[in-house]
């Protein structure tokens, strides 16, 4: 990796930001289920470069990923599934951003 550990927080949290943006059209699915799919990439090849309580943070929010995507066909179409994705990945942008370092 030839980025720093920050900037490549930074990018989870930009793709992150990414899936409540473009998720609010309900025909994005498969863009949404891509970005998600790399967020899960990303993590795994930063969190082990991060603290441990960020580490543990990361892998919960891969692990939610990975749950999500297993599930995509019948999640996608239903509103009320598809709001708590976009809720959540805002939520975990903004608390990646803030771990990363770039706001200091």
């Amino acid at each position: 990796m030839h980025d720093s550990l920050a900037v490549r927080l930074g990018g989870i949290a930009a793709n992150l930001a990414r899936v409540k943006s473009f998720g609010k059209n309900p025909d994005h699915g498969q863009l949404i289920s891509s970005l998600l799919r790399e967020s899960g990439w990303f993590i795994e090849w930063a969190a082990p470069e991060t603290d441990l309580p960020v580490a543990i943070e990361l892998v919960a929010i891969q692990r939610q990923i990975v749950q999500w995507l297993a599930d995509w066909p019948a999640l996608w179409p239903n509103a009320d599934r598809r709001q708590v994705v976009l809720e959540r990945s805002s939520l975990w942008s903004q608390w990646i951003l803030e771990r990363s370092g770039l706001l200091d």
